[in-house]
């Protein structure tokens, strides 16, 4: 009976660290993915974009901006 509570308290922890991996993967950009939307961002109108649409491209601006200092 012990036995048989440790094997699925590990097959517990397993699957939950997995799920949690996959969670914390699953909405990353990819370059591709970065690039339309900073270009989409430097053709928006900045009178006409909300405010949600200006803090993302200010954050993808200063991402790319601290990765071209990482290059130098």
């Amino acid at each position: 009976m012990n036995r048989l509570l440790t094997v699925a308290a590990a097959m517990v922890l397993a699957s939950v660290s997995v799920g949690a991996s996959a969670m914390s993967h699953g909405g990353a950009m990819s370059d591709k993915e970065k690039a339309e939307k900073l270009e989409a961002c430097k053709k928006m109108d900045p009178m006409k974009a909300d405010e949600k649409m200006k803090a993302e491209c200010k954050k993808l601006e200063e991402m790319s901006g601290k990765k071209m200092e990482e290059k130098k």
